[in-house]
């Protein structure tokens, strides 16, 4: 089974370069939980983050990947409005999620006024886990009887959990990266040459051959010190060096880590991720 994917992932990675449609991934948020600046905290991180341009404020983990003039979002956390207001987003074509924590799944509802442009419905999609806790919050736009008449129109998708699941998207095929997330495993997902793997504690062995041949891999990097659900600084450049990607960038960052001191100590090709950065690469 594992030379399987391998095998997989090495024909989906020369497929990418055979095709040469380029994606631009687009960092909506880099924060924890808890965003930067971190409510009540009077740290350096934390002042400095108050400035809108500094590097250091961060909102809620969410990325956005377009391609082919479609917009595909990965998680739509709290700050999801202000996000999409920051980038100019006046469309989505789809939304994957990677696992039910607020900080991933509350501006699922900001959907609304996008989803109405979107014939159908805007498809969202979600294991059962992940699905069961978007229904239980947004009651309302799901019910079958006495429906909310403007809430958003959304059709959840429940996807498999087994690694290599395979959602496809106007013609990109998003592949199903299982993480470890403390004692739970959530949705990565890989497209084309890049991966996107938040709120990870640990990389299982069944997830490396979905990673070889990467462009650019993004990690969680939260903090300095180890923490029980969340991969810490050394421990994402140590899986870094395992998966072996051309480029690194580090998401889901406290306010422990000073955005300009801690790239100034990053090997060259590893870098933190910061609100509104954009990497080009190619997609399958």
């Amino acid at each position: 089974m594992l030379e399987l994917l391998l095998a997989e992932a090495r024909a989906a990675g020369r497929a990418s370069f055979a095709n040469g449609m380029r994606a631009t991934l687009t960092f909506l948020g880099t924060g924890t939980s808890m965003a930067v600046p971190t409510l009540g905290c009077p740290c350096a991180v934390c002042a400095a983050a108050h400035d809108p341009a500094s590097p250091n404020r961060r909102t809620r983990p969410s990325v956005l990947v377009s391609y082919g003039g479609h917009n595909v979002v990965i998680d739509t956390g709290q700050d999801f409005h202000v996000q999409a207001v920051r980038e100019n987003l006046r469309a989505v074509d789809a939304v994957l999620y990677t696992h039910g924590h607020a900080d991933h799944v509350l501006g699922m509802d900001d959907l609304r006024s996008l989803s109405f442009k979107n014939s159908g419905g805007l498809p969202l999609y979600a294991d059962d886990a992940t699905a069961d806790v978007i229904e239980r919050i947004f009651e309302y736009t799901f019910r079958k009887v006495d429906r909310y008449p403007t809430s958003a129109d959304v059709t959840l998708h429940r996807t498999a959990t087994a690694a290599g699941t395979e959602i496809p998207l106007f013609g990109v095929t998003f592949v199903r990266v299982p993480v470890t997330h403390g004692r739970n495993t959530i949705a990565g997902y890989r497209f084309g040459d890049a991966a996107y793997l938040t709120d990870m504690s640990d990389i299982p062995d069944e997830s490396l051959p979905l990673l070889e041949g990467l462009d650019i891999l993004v990690l969680d990097a939260l903090r300095r010190e180890p923490h029980p659900s969340h991969s810490h600084l050394a421990k994402s450049v140590a899986l870094v060096q395992k998966v072996a990607p051309k480029r690194a960038f580090f998401t889901h960052i406290s306010h422990d880590l000073e955005h300009d001191t801690i790239n100034a100590s990053l090997p060259g090709h590893i870098r933190l991720a910061h609100d509104g950065l954009k990497l080009e690469f190619d997609i399958a």
